[in-house]
């Protein structure tokens, strides 16, 4: 997929806005676990993912981490680029869940576009308020949905997005997206095993009444 495609509004943008992003942007081919973005001193640009899954996290001072929100195709990454957003207050992590490809636009080049192009403001807006309703729908489910509701929900979603039931995560992993302990989510894995939902296994999960863990999430 070439940039032009992947990125949301090219047809908006001026053809001598298109030429500089196109001039300005690379791409880069980074492996499952790699730390793209690491805190509000770091300021590598925006990311836009061609291919892959992203993952964008907040951790402790005592090192617990929570998910906050995931990136797929044709998605962008806006705190990748903290530099440019004063307003944001809190450190924030993008690492890559699975081997991606992205496009990364030199963070100068993407202000100066934005303060020309009132397209891509208003989208740069949109995505911004996108993803504070995610955060904010994610402190809703950690003040009012129980530890056991929040895990069948995690799980039925990495089923869909694996498209399978068997799904290759530790208990350590699990806790690092719900922001809770590991001994927490391996009680409650347990706890589900008995219930007859799903089997545990060295490294993996295997989910046998998703229908249930559904109804549970619900």
């Amino acid at each position: 997929m070439e940039f032009s495609k992947a990125f949301p509004i090219w047809d908006k943008l001026t053809p001598s806005e298109q030429l500089l992003l196109e001039n300005t942007v690379t791409m880069r081919t980074i492996s499952k676990g790699t730390v793209l973005h690491n805190g509000m001193a770091d300021c590598m640009g925006l990311i836009l993912v061609k291919t892959g899954q992203l993952r964008a996290f907040i951790r402790s001072d005592e090192g617990r981490e929570i998910t906050i929100y995931r990136l797929f195709e044709m998605d962008f990454c806006l705190f990748s680029a903290s530099c440019i957003l004063r307003s944001i207050q809190f450190d924030v992590t993008v690492e890559a869940e699975k081997d991606s490809e992205i496009f990364v636009i030199p963070p100068d080049i993407y202000k100066h576009v934005m303060e020309q192009s009132a397209a891509l403001a208003n989208y740069t807006n949109e995505i911004m308020a996108s993803r504070f309703s995610e955060i904010m729908w994610l402190i809703e489910q950690i003040m009012w949905k129980s530890q056991d509701k929040r895990l069948a929900a995690f799980l039925v979603e990495e089923s869909r997005l694996e498209n399978s039931t068997t799904l290759k995560l530790t208990h350590e992993r699990i806790a690092g997206h719900l922001g809770t302990a590991r001994e927490v989510i391996t009680r409650m894995l347990r706890y589900l095993q008995r219930e007859g939902l799903l089997r545990l296994t060295r490294g993996s999960i295997e989910l046998l009444d998703v229908k249930s863990l559904e109804t549970l999430a619900e």
